[in-house]
């Protein structure tokens, strides 16, 4: 059974930085993209940021420059620094394979960007 767990959101001040986490099972993480989406109330689901096998990185526009994802096969983990963070970031943050399966989703992690 392919699991992922997120961990590491809370609430945080415009302009403050989080790290999250999203750590793999059941599955053969070192062969697959990775991705974090997240969702905000109301709206749909997006794609934040994906990582192909071998490293290689795309952002959505609206993180450039703000928000890093990296792995670490040996840990089957995905990680996302995010930076300089804004109230419109404000969402649940979901990781799941660089192409999502709908039935992989997880319970995801709050991020709440507020003064």
């Amino acid at each position: 059974q392919v699991q992922f767990v997120e961990s590491g959101g809370g609430l945080v001040q415009p302009g403050g930085s989080l790290r999250l986490s999203c750590e793999a099972s059941g599955i053969a993480f070192s062969i697959y993209a990775m991705g974090w989406y997240r969702q905000a109330p109301g709206k749909q689901r997006e794609s934040v940021a994906t990582i192909t096998s071998s490293g290689r990185t795309n952002y959505a526009d609206f993180v450039k420059g703000r928000f890093t994802i990296s792995r670490d096969n040996a840990k089957n983990t995905v990680y996302l620094q995010m930076n300089s963070l804004m109230p419109e970031d404000t969402a649940v943050y979901y990781c799941n394979r660089g192409v999502p399966r709908n039935d992989y989703w997880g319970q995801g992690t709050q991020v709440t960007v507020s003064s």
